[in-house]
């Protein structure tokens, strides 16, 4: 199959990430899959700052799926992990160094819904309309992250029910061959001098081609497609 050419007139051109199925012999246990079964999923390194003329630190993210759920895993190199402390999720991801996926309702982003989850497994949920019309009181209890803190920076693996993009009318199918319309994010921060304030740089998949920074835009998401193996 010419991955992508499936899509419909209004996903042309869009880029394509393959969701790989998991064989029966690779069922996670307890949500956490081996690293056997992640060694199936396609590797996505094709990460950029798009507002920076420099190249990105490593950003890896491989996704796989079954009958049930959607797993995902994003493997970052970062020498300077930032985490700060506060009276909440929001307080706490916001300020931290984090990874991001979001999906959509459709192309008009009305609504679509943003994960965004720091290094200590930290999560901030919120649903959206375009452009930054925030309901914060949205959550995904349903959702399941495990993070790790690594020599080289941090991993994080998580889990959603395939269920849950249904209930949100974000699952689509295209003569039987379902897929999301995503983004793929991250935050990075690094520590400024001292008495200065942290850094923000931003990292995507997709360039939103837009001179401030932003990825709260119809042009910042991809497609994700769900496979065979």
């Amino acid at each position: 199959m010419n991955i992508g050419q499936w899509a419909m007139d209004n996903e042309e051109g869009k880029k394509t990430y393959c969701v790989r199925r998991l064989g029966d012999q690779a069922r996670p246990y307890d949500g956490v899959l081996s690293p056997q079964a992640w060694q199936k999923a396609d590797l996505l390194s094709d990460f950029s700052f798009p507002w920076l003329d420099r190249q990105a630190p490593e950003t890896l993210f491989r996704a796989l799926w079954d009958d049930e759920n959607f797993y995902f895993r994003y493997d970052v190199e970062d020498a300077d992990v930032v985490m700060v402390e506060g009276a909440n999720s929001m307080e706490k991801v916001m300020g931290s160094d984090r990874v991001e996926i979001f999906f959509t309702t459709g192309d008009e982003l009305d609504p679509y819904y943003g994960l965004e989850m720091d290094p200590r497994g930290e999560v901030l949920p919120y649903e959206t309309r375009y452009h930054r019309e925030f309901n914060w009181d949205w959550s995904c209890p349903e959702l399941q992250v495990w993070p790790e803190l690594t020599e080289q920076g941090y991993n994080l693996e998580g889990a959603i029910p395939l269920q849950t993009f249904r209930d949100l009318a974000c699952w689509f199918e295209k003569d039987g061959q379902p897929y999301l319309k995503a983004g793929l994010f991250r935050a990075e921060f690094s520590h400024g001098a001292e008495g200065q304030p942290v850094v923000e740089d931003w990292i995507s998949w997709v360039d939103p081609k837009v001179e401030v920074p932003d990825f709260h835009l119809p042009s910042a998401f991809g497609v994700l497609e769900f496979v065979g193996e």
